[in-house]
């Protein structure tokens, strides 16, 4: 084999190893959604808002009317090559109070196909309270980028 026809063989390999890395999906995790044995710990009726803070950590965001729940969210991210990220996995624990301020509803949604589902749920009422919010949560996270906050 002459000089030339080695050097596009070792150029196509390259290539091709550059081509296959390149398509390789990466996964980001963006959040915090505490694990249920830590869930199992909140009492319904019992806890208070400082107790779930203690217990769980702070929360990802709160109620938007006045301070009615927290919400844990979690995200999964998966990048291809130099295509936009995609949301593959989205998890919601939306965690209610009630009078008093005491835990109203724990509860778990996650995002499958599209469309939001409760997972879990530990509720004192049949009620859902504030689920116009978990809705827009769940559908609007993932929608911007950092450029949006570092003005570029």
């Amino acid at each position: 084999m002459s000089g030339f026809v080695k050097w596009v063989v070792r150029s196509g390999a390259a290539v091709a190893l550059v081509a296959t890395v390149a398509c390789t999906p990466l996964y980001r995790d963006h959040g915090y959604v505490p694990l249920d044995e830590d869930l199992q710990t909140i009492v319904v009726g019992q806890d208070t808002r400082d107790s779930v803070v203690e217990k769980l950590g702070m929360p990802s965001t709160g109620g938007v009317l006045n301070e009615s729940g927290a919400y844990y969210v979690k995200s999964r991210l998966r990048t291809i090559g130099p295509a936009k990220p995609e949301v593959v996995e989205r998890q919601v624990v939306a965690i209610s109070f009630g009078a008093g301020g005491r835990v109203s509803n724990v509860e778990r949604f996650g995002l499958e196909r599209g469309n939001v589902v409760p997972l879990t749920r530990r509720v004192t009422s049949s009620s859902i309270d504030n689920k116009n919010f978990i809705r827009q949560l769940l559908g609007n996270l993932g929608r911007f980028s950092a450029g949006d906050f570092l003005d570029q």
